[in-house]
């Protein structure tokens, strides 16, 4: 790999709406780019990634000692940290970008007129994408990359806590589409701006085509609510699991453990463990003894407290919250009908699982449960754009227009209909 990048064009001193009219007019060269120079800023990302590890982890440093000043949440300084290992494992997804296959240009469905007229819906890119986001700097390269491949321009507010970090990444994303004969201008950062920017951004119909918020609860409300260009929603994890009456005890202590444990602060986490009471006593010493070795704290009702070591008494805004930590709400449910009951009522529709050997409950759990993503026999944090085979993501959208569950290079796309004639006219 190379271990320069080329220089980016500086636009410091640019206010916000030459920014963004930068931006816009950007993403009209990057449309008509060919997928070899597209790929050929998205290497040199990854390699300035690499390159460029030492300012990064600078700059995310400082970040960090900012957000323990300012009390920023565990979860969120998790996400926050960068290290040598998590900057090699962006720089490989967003090589695993350059192996998909581009988008832009392919056809839909189409058909042959009777009258000789041949029409074909194109996917097409749809020219400037927009992110608000926050203590997430990994988002600024995934969401950078999978818009570059799919011939979009970006602008990044990626939030005041990773402000240090996300200069430097945009600086490494602008030096690659330099580099490779791209405009730099096709990615923006309007960080410096603050919220003023934020609410900018949001009103920038007619030079954004559409935003995406990642974040908590809050913020993906707020945008939803106040923006006026076109917003995919992205959505918080409140994610259950479901352990069935014939759950086995190895897959239920396994995929429980690892869907709290392996990495607590995203959204993919589950949140909400439901027992069929059959199987209470067959399988919560297990499951909640691994929890508890782990360091997990067990929200648990009256049923599940004894079970529960070192257990607190749960509560209904307990089952509400997506903790993003080393938490988890439990409860005791009669049969499928209540887990289903109690997922339709704290659910916000990321991703539920259900872990039985019951084939009829199984079934009807995929087809009755309302999320982007329902599992059976597996643990949520698969709800991955990367383990989803789409190499980084652009987030995991919770709402039923355009696109649901993880997004990967399609969902940044629109389409159009392109008509060829041979001088027909319509009688």
């Amino acid at each position: 790999m190379s271990s320069t990048v080329a220089a980016p064009t500086s636009s410091a001193d640019r206010s916000l709406a030459d920014r963004l009219s930068a931006a816009k007019a950007a993403s009209l060269p990057l449309a008509t780019a060919t997928t070899e120079q597209k790929n050929a800023a998205l290497r040199a990302i990854a390699e300035g990634v690499l390159a460029a590890e030492q300012r990064i982890l600078a700059a995310n440093e400082l970040d960090l000692a900012n957000g323990r000043e300012n009390g920023l949440s565990a979860g969120l300084l998790d996400r926050l940290s960068l290290t040598p290992a998590r900057l090699q494992s962006l720089a490989d997804a967003v090589l695993e970008v350059v192996g998909l296959t581009d988008p832009v240009g392919q056809v839909v469905r189409g058909s042959d007129l009777p009258n000789g007229v041949k029409i074909a819906q194109t996917r097409v890119p749809f020219g400037v994408v927009g992110a608000i986001y926050e203590a997430r700097p990994n988002v600024t390269i995934d969401i950078a990359s999978l818009a570059i491949k799919s011939g979009n321009a970006v602008v990044l507010r990626g939030g005041t806590a990773a402000l240090n970090t996300n200069a430097v990444l945009v600086e490494v994303v602008r030096g690659a589409l330099a580099s490779a004969g791209l405009p730099a201008d096709a990615a923006q950062t309007i960080d410096r701006f603050g919220r003023d920017g934020a609410n900018e951004l949001m009103r920038a119909r007619g030079l954004v085509d559409v935003l995406i918020p990642r974040g908590s609860a809050d913020l993906i409300q707020s945008v939803v609510i106040q923006s006026s260009v076109p917003v995919i929603e992205t959505g918080a994890g409140v994610v259950h699991i479901v352990l069935d009456e014939s759950a086995r005890e190895e897959w239920a202590v396994d995929i429980v453990r690892n869907a709290k444990v392996q990495r607590p602060s995203v959204c993919n986490a589950v949140e909400t463990l439901l027992v069929h009471r059959n199987a209470a006593e067959r399988l919560l010493p297990a499951v909640l003894g691994s929890l508890a070795e782990a360091g997990v704290t067990i929200h648990a009702d009256e049923t599940a407290l004894p079970y529960a070591p070192g257990g607190v008494p749960v509560t209904d805004e307990d089952f509400a919250t997506e903790h993003m930590s080393l938490d988890i709400s439990v409860r005791v449910v009669d049969d499928l009908d209540a887990a289903i009951a109690h997922i339709r009522r704290y659910s916000t529709q990321h991703t539920e699982a259900i872990v039985t050997n019951d084939l009829g409950n199984a079934e009807r759990f995929l087809a009755e449960v309302d999320s982007a993503v329902v599992m059976v026999n597996a643990s949520t944090r698969f709800t991955d754009g990367g383990e989803f085979g789409f190499g980084a993501e652009v987030g995991i959208s919770t709402q039923k227009l355009h696109a649901r569950g993880p997004m990967g290079l399609p969902e940044l796309t629109s389409t159009k209909w392109i008509v060829r004639g041979s001088g027909q006219i319509r009688a």
